[in-house]
């Protein structure tokens, strides 16, 4: 009895540990990123629909960086540039080298006009 009571015991704090563990002190984190560095092509769709904090900032970082001059990357945005810093937490710092590796090399297409999910609603008449 004593024996199962301290398998649980330790089965029960190792979940805890794992729970209380941020993932960049784990190897989680190494695995997660390679699952973003290995590809040939990697999509970022939508950049600035949703704030980013901090923490995902440094993250979306280490992935433009390490995948900079490796592998293609494809950014979507209804935000222009200069407006990215109010993604990022308005850390200007951080989102001016994250552009330096993102636009280096890049072709950037500007896509203007009514939206294309739009384009079946029926418009209100004047």
């Amino acid at each position: 009895m004593k024996s199962t009571r301290a398998g649980v015991s330790s089965r029960a704090r190792e979940s805890e540990r794992s729970r209380s563990t941020p993932i960049w002190c784990t190897g989680a984190l190494k695995r997660a990123m390679n699952r973003y560095l290995r590809p040939a092509i990697v999509l970022i769709n939508e950049i600035g629909f949703l704030p980013v904090d901090k923490t995902g900032a440094d993250l979306l970082f280490q992935i433009i960086s390490g995948r900079y001059e490796r592998g293609s990357t494809i950014a979507t945005s209804n935000r222009v540039h200069k407006q990215w810093p109010e993604i990022f937490n308005n850390d200007s710092t951080l989102t001016s080298a994250l552009l330096d590796r993102l636009l280096h090399h890049a072709e950037t297409v500007i896509i203007a006009g009514p939206s294309y999910r739009a384009k079946d609603q029926v418009q209100p008449s004047a």
